[in-house]
């Protein structure tokens, strides 16, 4: 285990005791108060952690405008994965070919991206649970279950999303831990121009 890691995982531990230490148990959020919650999310930005499958971490700045748009810059090189317009575009800086592009509704994060969340939809939530301090919901699409699943952490009062584990179709799952995120942020809508990105890389 590299230091870097150990050290990551050494300070999730110190958050999760500090959490534990608190006065007061946090109330297990509803669906219904998740679904509001990220519906309000209109647009954000927050620092992020990501574990990638193969144990392998990366950060960097994280950028939401709902509907349909995020964007990840990854620090220490040029690499980003951006989606709007409906397609993802993955944008990998050790690569010599273009971005791996794919349709945004082949995977799970669309569900936190549509224009009208709504977790009360019949088949979409298989996991609702809370453990005193975190209410942890994990959802899919109920049109395309093949493609996958999101687990989101959030915390209540007030509601705030905190991670989310993605598991895709192949069963890899990619953690995201969210770390000073803020909302209403003002983001130009060309940070999530696809094409644009690629006339530049």
């Amino acid at each position: 285990m590299t230091m870097i890691r150990r050290s990551f995982l050494a300070s999730l531990a110190a958050a999760g005791l500090a959490l534990a230490a608190g006065p007061a148990v946090a109330r297990q959020l509803s669906l219904g108060e998740i679904s509001g919650y990220l519906n309000s999310l209109q647009s954000a930005t927050s620092g992020f952690t990501q574990i990638n499958g193969d144990g392998s971490i990366q950060t960097g700045q994280m950028y939401i405008k709902r509907p349909g748009r995020i964007r990840f810059e990854y620090a220490g090189d040029r690499s980003m994965m951006i989606a709007g317009g409906g397609q993802v575009a993955v944008f990998d800086a050790r690569s010599n070919t273009g971005p791996e592009r794919y349709p945004l509704n082949q995977t799970p994060l669309s569900i936190i991206l549509e224009r009208n969340v709504n977790l009360g939809r019949a088949g979409m939530v298989t996991g609702h649970s809370s453990d005193g301090t975190k209410t942890t919901v994990t959802a899919q699409d109920p049109a395309r279950p093949e493609m996958g699943s999101i687990q989101m952490v959030f915390t209540a009062d007030p509601v705030e999303l905190r991670q989310w584990v993605v598991t895709d179709d192949a069963g890899r799952k990619t953690t995201v831990v969210l770390n000073d995120l803020t909302a209403g942020a003002g983001i130009s809508d060309a940070k999530f121009n696809i094409r644009s990105e690629m006339s530049k890389w």
